[in-house]
C-alpha cells in the first residue's frame, strides 16, 4: 500500500511539474553560431 501511495505521490509532483514549466512557458534561448569543437587525445 504504501508503494501505491508513493507511485501516486510521485506522478502527481511530476505532473504538477511539467504543468507549471508548460505554464511559464519554454525559456527563450538560441543557439551558439559556433560548433562544438571536441579533440581526442593522442594515443601512446
Amino acid at each position: 500500500m504504501r508503494a501505491l501511495i508513493a507511485a501516486a505521490t510521485g506522478l502527481a509532483v511530476a505532473l504538477a511539474l511539467v504543468l507549471t514549466v508548460s505554464a511559464i512557458g519554454t525559456p527563450t534561448g538560441r543557439t551558439s553560431p559556433k560548433p562544438l569543437l571536441t579533440t581526442v587525445p593522442a594515443h601512446p
